[in-house]
């Protein structure tokens, strides 16, 4: 992609209320994360991460809440796993705990953390649900951190220690792997503006963790890979990226521009070192009042580049940029504060335009879906696509043994659509899974938000599919969308 063309087309998607019908073969699923769920922190010598350091720092997340007991999927994952099956889903996206495998993140390896997760593969096995698990999703060692964190070379390689213990437990039995989840948000939301932990406002050190994320996917893959050698079963070995749309607000050089600048740190700085092998020159020449890549050693970018057998895509929302705030409403965008993840470009606003919007503030525009989707098919042609996580934050009410979330179910059938109309115009996706299985703990914003499909009383635990999930699962069961509800 050239520095000019920061968009694909939006093409029309299928019409509101048609019927539509996904591949043969397609994979259906939802997707959790580790500490979102599992809660027993210090369960079974299970050692702190990051994010219970910066849930127990007063000010950081929302009401004082932290990772326990979230949904305690630690003691009840066969619960969970029967929902799974129950709405006819077809595969799990879930992460593994490193913390829970070495608490310290290198040395000792917990029997009782292996355990875990040798039993919740079994459990979705036995249910007929393929197991996806996710290496990392955000929480790592404290210790780690302690010694620099992703902003330290040596957590690379760290990393890759884990993947292969992790492969060497479970690689005779689950084929797609996926190693990050979402690295943007480790690097720049964790590094750069602080709100995610470990709350680092170090904008240099936030492009350092950048490339030793990177760096670690790629020693990781390479590591599970050369396990599998002679094994009966071939990993397929991805990565997950939140990959959006970058939009300018008009057709002025500085909303262009800003456009560049924001489609570089949130896309390219990640697709081209891992499809390309290299970074951007724009991107490059953005930062380098910051950072000089001094921390790019010869032979890392042939290891992050090594052939993927697939990427995740997680999508929520389409963003619309500007360049400034000349001529717009002071109610019509948003400054990120004195502390910005946007390095190097910390001028450009986020713009609403309008639209109806989540309980997060994100505005509904499945079309950025569609777009998202078909510029990856058009620059990394013959790259297999999963949308990894998809959904919306409502404020959802419980109303007997009911939750009546027609607002979410509009969500996913609008993106499902998108996804679809994607499809047809030749896009290699394969499959999708929802955000999430269940509400959960929310990161910043504690629990506050519920994204899920199931709800969860935090004070009983119990879970009460809400009507999306319901709907969700006959779209499973029929392979598609029947028409209108």
């Amino acid at each position: 992609m050239t520095s000019q063309n920061v968009t694909s087309p939006v093409l029309a998607t299928d019409q509101e209320g048609a019927g539509i019908r996904f591949p043969e073969g397609f994979v259906w699923g939802a997707a959790t994360a580790s500490f979102q769920i599992e809660g027993a922190t210090t369960a079974d010598g299970r050692g702190p991460s990051i994010w219970d350091t910066f849930c127990a720092t007063p000010g950081k997340v929302n009401n004082g809440d932290t990772g326990d007991p979230a949904c305690d999927h630690y003691n009840r994952f066969r619960e969970d796993v029967a929902l799974v099956r129950d709405l006819g889903l077809g595969a799990y996206r879930f992460s593994i705990g490193w913390p829970r495998i070495q608490p310290d993140g290198k040395g000792q390896i917990l029997q009782a953390g292996l355990d875990f997760y040798d039993k919740l593969v079994d459990a979705l096995l036995e249910a007929g649900i393929e197991p996806w698990p996710t290496l990392y999703h955000w929480d790592l060692p404290q210790a780690l951190e302690d010694d620099g964190g992703w902003t330290n070379r040596d957590t690379s390689y760290r990393f890759a220690e884990y993947a292969g213990v992790m492969h060497k437990l479970l690689g005779d039995r689950v084929t797609n792997w996926s190693t990050l989840n979402e690295p943007w948000c480790s690097s720049f939301l964790g590094y750069a503006s602080g709100v995610h932990a470990p709350g680092r406002r170090e904008p240099a050190s936030a492009l350092a963790a950048v490339h030793h994320l990177l760096l670690g996917h790629g020693l990781a893959a390479a590591t599970i890979r050369e396990q599998a050698v002679g094994s009966a079963r071939k990993p397929l070995v991805g990565i997950v990226h939140n990959q959006t749309t970058i939009r300018p607000n008009t057709e002025s050089e500085a909303d262009l521009d800003a456009a560049r600048r924001m489609d570089a740190l949130r896309n390219r700085i990640f697709t081209e070192p891992l499809l390309n092998g290299t970074y951007p020159e724009d991107l490059r020449a953005d930062v380098a009042e910051i950072s000089d890549f001094g921390f790019v050693q010869e032979g890392d970018l042939e290891i992050i580049s090594a052939p993927l057998d697939m990427m995740g895509v997680n999508f929520y929302n389409p963003t619309w940029v500007a360049g400034s705030t000349d001529g717009l409403d002071p109610a019509d965008f948003d400054v990120e504060g004195e502390y910005s993840p946007s390095v190097g470009s910390e001028h450009v606003i986020t713009v609403r335009r309008g639209l109806p919007v989540t309980a997060m503030g994100w505005e509904i525009d499945s079309t950025g879906l569609y777009d998202t989707l078909a510029r990856l098919a058009t620059d990394y042609p013959g790259l297999s696509l999963y949308i990894t996580e998809n959904g919306a934050a409502f404020d959802d009410q419980v109303t007997g043994d009911a939750v009546h979330d027609e607002n979410r179910r509009a969500y996913l059938e609008s993106h499902l659509r998108a996804a679809h109309a994607a499809i047809e115009a030749g896009v290699p996706l394969k499959g999708y899974f929802a955000w999430s299985l269940l509400d959960n703990f929310e990161w910043a914003l504690g629990y506050d938000k519920r994204f899920g499909i199931v709800h969860v009383d935090y004070e009983t635990q119990r879970r009460t599919v809400k009507d999306s999930g319901r709907w969700y699962g006959r779209v499973v069961q029929e392979g598609g969308i029947g028409g209108a509800p």
